[in-house]
């Protein structure tokens, strides 16, 4: 579905991303790791279209994507969310959905006033079960600027979905969101896999990553070190001294590098 080859990005003699070859199948759930500074969100930027890449190709079902502006990736179904969500002052959140969902091709080109008024009744049911299925009902009537960071973070999810995502990539969903409803999180996510969403997800949280993806990829200094099921991060040495160091100076702790990453 998704395809990068030998992405780079450098901002001047600075270089980010360097011969980034990333594959993603269709249906796949994929975590995309690495330490703080890795390149991680600079490459989301990248796929997102908020960056142009300094070199590489990228290829989403087949159509090269490199270049496009970001509004015509998001009409192509590749929906993101971000690490710092910046919500309307003057929308509540039950609008922001309201006006997130995805209408049927050719809907404004119909005035028929019966068919409109279906849709808008569809349209607030699709809305409102995503409210509650975030559980964000309520603060549906609250201005979306005023509710917590990890509530706007969620809020940006259901928006992202309701859009129309056929690809989504999420920066930090967790952060700042509690642990019961980060368990509630990976029951969403697979549900939206298993309506045809295929997701990349940055994280550090390493309980969430091992419940919720396929398959991870690891960045380190813009170079991408590993392929691999997350159950299997822990035997590559490469990971480990991303995160780590190298052999002499990490701690001696089995579990220290999920106690890293997850800080």
């Amino acid at each position: 579905m998704l395809k990068t080859e030998a992405i780079a990005k450098h901002f001047g003699g600075l270089e980010v991303l360097s011969d980034v070859n990333l594959s993603v199948g269709a249906g796949e759930i994929v975590g995309l790791l690495g330490p703080n500074g890795s390149g991680k969100t600079t490459l989301l930027n990248i796929l997102s279209g908020f960056l142009r890449p300094s070199g590489g190709r990228i290829h989403y079902g087949g159509r090269d994507i490199g270049g496009m502006a970001p509004e015509a990736i998001a009409r192509l179904g590749i929906r993101r969310t971000f690490q710092l969500p910046r919500m309307p002052e003057k929308m509540s959140c039950a609008e922001l959905l309201l006006t997130a969902v995805e209408q049927p091709a050719g809907a404004r080109l119909l005035a028929w006033p019966g068919r409109a008024r279906a849709e808008a009744r569809d349209a607030r049911k699709r809305a409102f079960e995503m409210l509650e299925h975030l559980e964000l009902t309520r603060v549906a009537h609250q201005p979306a600027s005023g509710i917590s960071g990890g509530q706007q973070k969620l809020l940006a999810l259901g928006a992202a979905i309701l859009g129309g995502a056929r690809l989504l990539l999420l920066d930090e969903p967790t952060a700042g969101v509690n642990p019961t409803l980060r368990l509630r999180l990976v029951e969403t996510l697979q549900d939206i896999r298993r309506q045809g969403v295929t997701l990349v997800v940055v994280e550090h949280d390493m309980g969430f990553i091992g419940r919720l993806c396929d398959r991870c990829v690891v960045l380190d200094r813009g170079v991408l070190i590993a392929d691999c099921k997350p159950e299997h991060l822990m035997e590559n040495e490469r990971v480990v001294e991303a995160y780590l160091g190298k052999r002499e100076t990490r701690p001696k702790a089995p579990d220290a590098l999920l106690r890293t990453a997850e800080a």
